[in-house]
């Protein structure tokens, strides 16, 4: 199926990529963004396919892995995770990390498909406290290409390093143009 819905946004509906994936990684937190739409998740399917990473992983709530669809998310590279209060998601995922000798995930910089006035956090502490790198994977539905950035450490400076990523995904539309990252997003 994977090789279908590759083939089906490659092929037939000309999306290309642009920058390179950096597979001498080991380890890599990689934001995808603009996140506006659910159709965000089979378009990571696909070029995870098109450029052979499907070891990247992805994070889902623990409540959704019941059988059978809990046999699925774990054959798609999904992750369950408790997001309750009394569980630090941060920890959880830095731990997933230290666990691992390679470990590539996947997270969404907003936290959800809808307009967000702020970038969550938690993909920024968890790149400090796992000493991982970013790498920026922009989606841009308006020129249909994926972009890849250069991976790049999380600093002392979180304001400005959230700057960097607001300004690398600017001028990326989404699925819905309206929900995109845009310049007046708080850092």
């Amino acid at each position: 199926m994977h090789n279908l819905l590759a083939w089906w946004i490659f092929s037939v509906r000309g999306w290309k990529v642009k920058g390179r994936f950096p597979f001498e990684l080991k380890k890599a937190i990689y934001i995808v963004a603009p996140h506006t739409h659910w159709v965000d998740f089979f378009m990571g399917l696909a070029v995870r396919k098109k450029l052979h990473f499907e070891f990247i992983r992805f994070l889902g709530k623990r409540e959704l892995f019941v059988p059978p669809v809990s046999w699925i998310l774990r054959n798609m590279g999904c992750y369950p995770v408790d997001r309750s209060k009394s569980n630090n998601f941060v920890d959880q995922v830095v731990k997933m990390f230290a666990e691992r000798e390679s470990f590539h995930l996947a997270l969404s910089p907003e936290g959800t498909r809808k307009k967000v006035s702020k970038l969550r956090s938690g993909f920024y502490h968890i790149a400090k406290k796992a000493n991982v790198p970013i790498v920026m994977v922009g989606i841009d539905f308006g020129t249909r290409t994926y972009v890849f950035s250069e991976p790049f450490f999380a600093t002392e400076d979180e304001s400005g390093d959230k700057r960097k990523i607001v300004t690398f995904f600017k001028d990326f539309k989404g699925y819905i143009p309206e929900f995109g990252i845009s310049e007046d997003i708080e850092c």
